[in-house]
């Protein structure tokens, strides 16, 4: 274990190797437990350890026929007895007894059966697994198979189908038998097939890698509180469908600014099931990770509470470490305007047609004009070595929140509504700012930082409430920093 991490600080950057992978696997084997078990596989690699007898239960009852006449003359004759008549114990040494009567050495190469059809044998017979599921003729299961190597693969499982409410099968699982035939390599007939079944249908499944994960576990991480079950996704989501939702009129929701002269919504073209389900989190499973930098770090918050102002001051102060993305749009280049600095000037038919594809992250149309952040962007401040501050709608969070961006999320709150209005008097009175807020602007903007919050609390790393700008910056400076030097907590599917 030493070689292999001296050779991953040496590892250079022409094998092609992730830094995030050589990270997790350097915290791994860096970890305590990880080397104890390393060394007690050692010491017990050169021992053999062997039962004593393979007839333990034997021997206690010819024990007991000869002490129980004593029972009644001595006390400890009698609890003796009673320990060696427990049906648990009486269980255990059975157990003992049948696990040290079988030989669990491995057998001698036989040359009878070393021949190429067995050696062929890519997954042993133990990982195939047989699962009942019971439907109606006609009842889709919700999911879509693929040829990949001669073999039916599942290919998509779709949300909301029965298989996706029973989690027995995952994407990458190979479909070998359905109640006891053989299913060909035709993903058409496989349909058709598990369409028409009715009643019990027996699956014989090779399972995918995702089956050797390791097993989910639970337990506290700090002192205090209190644990309890766990409610199913689909529970939660029949439960949450019955809350009354904010509809009330107070003021703009994720970005959505209204007014009589001007309108501008944002809004994402990546939209689907599998991504608005996450906006009910129940539980997540999580990885500790040795100290890394951020691909990028998402500022969100209603508008007006100073996003703009963080994400600025960092990148001024320090542009080696952090960078933003410019926006797009398919308006025309003002006199002054250089393409790049300011906005990437497009043309409108482009700028659809990428919207279409999907290579926006959001966008939207103001005053005849399209606007909008391009994935690729974003990538490319990465690609840079840097962190990319970002200040987008919530609703992005949905797309950023994976491995591909590893994002920090910060929500800046809005202080209450006499501290924001004594903020906005100050900033007006040094002349930094012409436009003048009233009372039902401010409130407005204290209802929708309250709204955020309650939606979308579960992606937050970090809250900061903007009650002064020198004092948030200094927190989120601070927070930042700790992630170069402090262990994290990621989610597993940033790992695995």
């Amino acid at each position: 274990m030493q070689q292999v991490l001296d050779n991953l600080t040496d590892l250079p950057t022409s094998t092609g190797a992730e830094e995030i992978d050589l990270i997790f696997l350097k915290g791994i084997m860096e970890n305590p437990i990880v080397r104890s078990l390393a060394k007690a596989h050692e010491r017990l690699e050169d021992s053999k350890l062997e039962a004593v007898s393979d007839n333990n239960l034997e021997l206690v009852n010819e024990i007991l026929e000869d002490i129980s006449p004593l029972i009644n003359k001595d006390e400890s004759i009698a609890e003796l007895v009673g320990i060696l008549k427990e049906p648990h114990f009486q269980s255990l040494l059975e157990a003992h007894d049948i696990v040290a009567s079988k030989c669990y050495d491995s057998p001698p190469p036989s040359p009878e059966i070393n021949n190429s059809s067995v050696n062929n044998q890519v997954v042993p017979v133990d990982a195939i697994r047989i699962l009942g599921i019971h439907k109606r003729a006609g009842e889709p299961l919700g999911v879509t198979f693929r040829v990949e190597n001669n073999d039916l693969v599942i290919a998509r499982i779709l949300h909301g189908g029965m298989i996706d409410r029973q989690g027995l099968l995952h994407v990458g699982d190979i479909i070998k038998e359905v109640n006891g035939h053989e299913v060909g390599n035709n993903p058409k007939e496989l349909q058709e097939l598990l369409k028409n079944i009715s009643g019990s249908v027996t699956l014989k499944i090779l399972p995918s890698y995702r089956d050797t994960v390791i097993p989910q576990q639970a337990s506290h991480v700090k002192e205090g509180g209190s644990a309890g079950l766990i409610p199913s996704q689909f529970l939660e989501e029949k439960r949450k469908a019955f809350v009354r939702r904010d509809w009330d009129n107070s003021g703009p929701f994720c970005g959505t600014i209204s007014s009589k002269k001007k309108k501008k919504m944002m809004y994402l073209t990546t939209r689907n099931a599998e991504f608005d389900r996450h906006e009910i989190q129940i539980y997540e499973e999580v990885a500790k990770m040795p100290p890394f930098q951020r691909k990028t770090l998402v500022l969100i918050g209603a508008q007006g509470v100073g996003r703009r102002s963080l994400k600025n001051r960092f990148i001024v102060l320090n542009p080696i470490r952090f960078g933003t993305t410019v926006p797009f749009t398919s308006r025309k280049p003002r006199d002054d305007e250089k393409d790049g600095q300011a906005y990437r000037f497009v043309s409108r038919v482009e700028m659809e047609a990428d919207i279409k594809a999907g290579r926006y992250l959001e966008h939207g149309e103001y005053e005849g004009n399209l606007y909008g952040t391009k994935i690729d962007s974003i990538l490319e401040v990465v690609q840079t070595g840097r962190t990319c501050i970002l200040d987008v709608n919530p609703q992005a969070l949905k797309v950023l929140r994976t491995s591909e961006f590893m994002p920090y999320v910060v929500f800046i709150a809005a202080p209450e509504l006499e501290t924001l209005r004594a903020m906005h008097k100050a900033v007006v009175d040094a002349g930094i700012t012409t436009k003048l807020l009233t009372d039902t602007d401010l409130k407005k903007t204290v209802d929708e930082s309250a709204r955020i919050q309650r939606a979308y609390n579960h992606y937050f790393d970090l809250i900061i409430v903007n009650d002064n700008l020198d004092k948030a910056f200094e927190k989120l400076q601070t927070a930042i920093e700790k992630l170069r030097l402090e262990q994290q907590w990621v989610p597993i599917s940033w790992v695995y």
